[in-house]
């Protein structure tokens, strides 16, 4: 038995990595429309950039990969979010770029956790981070520049969930609440909310395994404890959403697995009855006080991440015609010993915007043929040592088994004449 890809892990193989390009495409077109400016940091950082004081992430908590050098703690990138703020800090962005200052970043991340349907321990992530203004207006045009990605991949089947943390005050008055509601519930509850009650008991009602409990459904509503400048925020922001023909439902139990958010939370998540545990598309929201943690000012963001393994399910899934292998326009037939000349041609070729291949292997004139036809070859250039001393070549058009022959020279020139025809 030979090696195997890690658990967890994958080969992109050639037969899907088309989809993987038009992707890619897509994001960086909408990504230059919206101007959003591209970042890439590094794939491990120092262990504190991801593990913040009293962090009650599964993430942090469970699923990090962290490993020493001498005295130094590093990890993996879980997520890309920390990464673009540490280098929005280091580097005074805040002072030389225009507020908001809008990054987009794409690349492998890690984490160790069960490998499942649309969930690996290393997959690839898109995500954007909108940082230095704070209006319900950004937070709109934040989740449409996400929605535009999907729909742009033919993704119809989604809806928008939406809720609010509320500002530090609202968050405040409702970790009080529920910490005073659960207290009697607690030594019933996981051990994971255990620990989720002392460090953020709103994580306990995003818990997968009490979530049927009947204390989770008559815990308090954060919307009791909103004050009034948070539930103007959160209108505005719904009114923009409204503005742009978006669709939503406001979910109240919303809170988002990482702990710095505030204010807007949101997913957009699939409608197909397929989905199941996996139906999140893309997910994110507003963070306060992020920027100064990492040693900038006390500035404001918003922003998400969309798994890109997710999106090209779902896109293959509702039937997005992605793109195909570029045909063969020109393949190079050898005969004798003329392989430098056969070389040149589909050198030529290439260098003139075609699409060529040629026979540059020892093999029969039938072989050659049968490889031309496999690669459905448009046009068949044929070289033999009497066209190498005369400078000419013969061509054959598989379309019609027309035979032609043309200098060498212009024979760029007839092949971008015939595909014009």
């Amino acid at each position: 038995m030979g090696y195997q890809t890690p658990r967890g892990t994958y080969d992109i193989l050639p037969d899907e990595i088309a989809k993987w390009n038009d992707v890619e495409q897509v994001i960086r077109e909408k990504t230059r429309l919206y101007r959003y400016h591209e970042m890439r940091t590094p794939y491990f950082e120092d262990t504190k950039v991801f593990k913040r004081e009293n962090d009650s992430s599964d993430m942090v908590n469970k699923e990090m990969y962290t490993f020493a050098m001498g005295s130094e703690s590093y990890t993996l990138r879980p997520e890309g979010t920390a990464g673009v703020i540490r280098a929005f800090d280091q580097h005074k962005l805040y002072g030389s770029m225009e507020l908001p200052a809008r990054f987009w970043y794409m690349g492998a991340m890690f984490r160790h956790e069960r490998p499942q349907k649309g969930r690996q321990r290393q997959f690839t992530q898109f995500g954007v981070e909108n940082i230095g203004a704070k209006t319900p207006e950004l937070d709109a045009e934040t989740i449409a520049l996400g929605y535009d990605i999907v729909k742009s991949m033919g993704i119809s089947s989604v809806k928008v969930l939406i809720n609010t943390l509320g500002d530090d005050e609202s968050r405040a008055a409702y970790r009080s609440a529920l910490k005073e509601y659960f207290a009697p519930y607690i030594e019933d509850l996981c051990g994971d909310c255990k620990r989720r009650y002392e460090q953020n008991p709103l994580r306990i009602l995003d818990c997968k395994v009490d979530h049927e409990k009947e204390c989770m459904a008559h815990a308090p509503s954060l919307g009791e404890y909103l004050n009034e400048e948070s539930r103007k925020y959160f209108d505005r922001v719904l009114e923009c959403l409204d503005a742009l023909s978006i669709p939503y439902e406001i979910d109240e139990k919303l809170v988002r697995g990482l702990d710095y958010y505030t204010h807007t939370v949101f997913e957009v998540v699939s409608t197909r009855p397929d989905s199941g545990a996996q139906a999140t598309v893309f997910a994110g929201g507003r963070y306060d006080h992020f920027v100064s943690y990492y040693g900038g000012p006390d500035m404001s963001g918003i922003g998400f991440a969309i798994g890109l393994e997710r999106l090209i399910a779902l896109a293959t899934e509702e039937g997005y015609a992605f793109s195909q292998e570029p045909q063969l326009q020109a393949y190079v037939i050898g005969l004798g010993e003329v392989g430098p000349a056969v070389l040149k041609t589909v050198q030529m070729l290439r260098r003139e915007g075609f699409v060529a291949e040629g026979n540059l292997v020892p093999r029969s004139l039938k072989a050659q043929f049968k490889s031309a036809d496999r690669n459905k070859a448009k046009y068949i250039v044929i070289l033999g040592e009497d066209e190498v001393k005369n400078g000419t070549v013969n061509v054959k058009k598989t379309g019609d088994r027309s035979q032609e022959t043309l200098p060498i020279d212009g024979l760029a020139e007839a092949l971008r004449r015939w595909e014009n025809e």
